[in-house]
């Protein structure tokens, strides 16, 4: 009787105990509920987002969008996953119109799926590394992603090699860009033609105030184009930006050099490393109450010259949208151009894809056939007038690679560019 008794209370203390354990489990279940729903309350005002990928699969794709009017007066922000909690880095961009909240999509997100995204008004609880880094060196703004060289911006005067050919001095452009793999992909000064730099953005025929001028050409010496000033620059988990000033100079004036446009260039340069991806923002604006008139021509415009070994050799084509290359592709209008090449044995390239809301999208380009060349030559189609008041605004964006070209690759970063994943407001949580 005693050992049944014994085994009898031996089953109820057991029981008694898996009560109190399971109890003291749901407590901190509970608790812990408690203190996060309490530790969102004190991150201040919250929403949820949710990103639609739409009609593609979505991988390392930028999402760019309007800082929420619940939080518009917030500075610091952290992002989060609904489905899993993991902190996703998010940027704010305040050098625009508007204040942007910037962030990659790395996973990918499959076509027509959506994922939910809760955004506090609170730092980062992981703290966000700055994956992007500026330095102005006096001389250039060095862009690097990952400690990886990928472009540097001249705002000091570039002086020409040749020092009896001083009218080719450059300043407000790109160069030298660089490959994932460290490898310099542009050129600058090429003796075949010394006023092709890097990455710029010139017109060839400008009509102002009666007078013929020539940003493109420096040896005319009829306009130039040239860095005024650098307006921000700063670093980032997501991003690195700059913004600068370049004004475009007409020559042609009795009285001395007057600015005919003021443009502005804003940069982002995103933190991927496998591949480098960056926009560039040109705003044109009339500096006097003069209006400035781009006249009819074959080139000019957003331009990028390509290495000096692929003029050498002739080793370079093109890629365009529409399977165009340099045999047949001069004055199409594609969505996108890759350059490409062998550089030091290996092949590697540069696209650049245009946006929707381009003026006259799609714009008209010049392929050179035997150049490593290119640019958007919108005033191929006919002239056109940039008014005081109303801004040229230009959009492109760059993607530089190593390997060779992959025209599904190139389409999917254009489709992620022109046709981002919708984000929309679901609710405050």
């Amino acid at each position: 009787m005693v050992g049944r008794f014994n085994k009898k209370s031996q089953k109820v203390g057991k029981t008694v105990i898996k009560m109190k354990q399971t109890m003291i489990f749901s407590f901190l279940i509970t608790l812990a509920s408690l203190m996060g729903n309490l530790s969102l309350a004190w991150a201040g005002p919250a929403v949820i987002l949710e990103v639609s990928a739409g009609k593609q699969a979505r991988h390392n794709c930028v999402i760019s969008i309007p800082v929420p009017k619940l939080l518009e007066s917030q500075k610091k922000f952290s992002l989060l996953r609904v489905d899993n909690g993991m902190e996703i880095p998010v940027q704010l961009d305040g050098t625009g119109e508007r204040r942007e909240l910037v962030w990659i999509l790395r996973e990918q997100l499959d076509k027509g799926a959506t994922r939910k995204y809760r955004l506090l008004a609170r730092p980062g609880k992981t703290g966000q590394v700055n994956r992007v880094s500026v330095v102005d060196d006096g001389k250039h703004l060095n862009v690097k992603v990952g400690g990886k060289p990928v472009l540097t911006y001249n705002h000091k005067i570039v002086e020409a090699p040749q020092r009896d050919q001083d009218y080719y001095d450059k300043s407000g452009y790109i160069h030298p860009l660089y490959t994932p793999s460290g490898k310099v992909i542009t050129d600058d000064f090429n003796p075949d033609h010394s006023h092709q730099h890097g990455i710029m953005f010139s017109w060839r025929k400008i009509l102002f105030e009666g007078r013929e001028n020539n940003g493109w050409d420096q040896k005319s010496k009829l306009g130039k184009v040239e860095h005024k000033k650098v307006n921000s620059f700063t670093g980032g988990p997501v991003f690195g930006s700059l913004t600068t000033t370049i004004n475009h100079v007409d020559l042609t004036n009795k009285t001395g050099p007057v600015t005919m446009l003021n443009e502005v260039w804003r940069i982002r340069v995103f933190a991927l490393d496998d591949q480098f991806l960056f926009d560039i923002n040109s705003i044109q604006n009339c500096a006097t109450k003069q209006p400035v008139t781009i006249d009819k021509v074959h080139y000019g415009g957003m331009t990028v010259r390509g290495h000096a070994d692929w003029h050498k050799d002739r080793t370079y084509d093109y890629l365009t949208s529409a399977g165009k290359n340099k045999e047949n592709g001069n004055q199409t209008r594609p969505h996108w151009v890759e350059m490409y090449g062998p550089l030091a044995g290996e092949s590697a390239g540069v696209t650049v894809l245009s946006h929707p809301q381009n003026f006259r999208f799609p714009q008209p380009v010049r392929l050179h056939p035997k150049m490593p060349y290119f640019c958007f030559a919108v005033a191929a189609i006919d002239a056109f007038a940039i008014d005081p008041g109303k801004p040229y605004v230009s959009r492109y964006r760059y993607y530089v690679h190593d390997g060779q070209p992959d025209a599904k690759v190139d389409q999917r970063l254009w489709e992620d560019y022109a046709d981002p994943p919708q984000v929309k407001l679901v609710t405050a949580p």
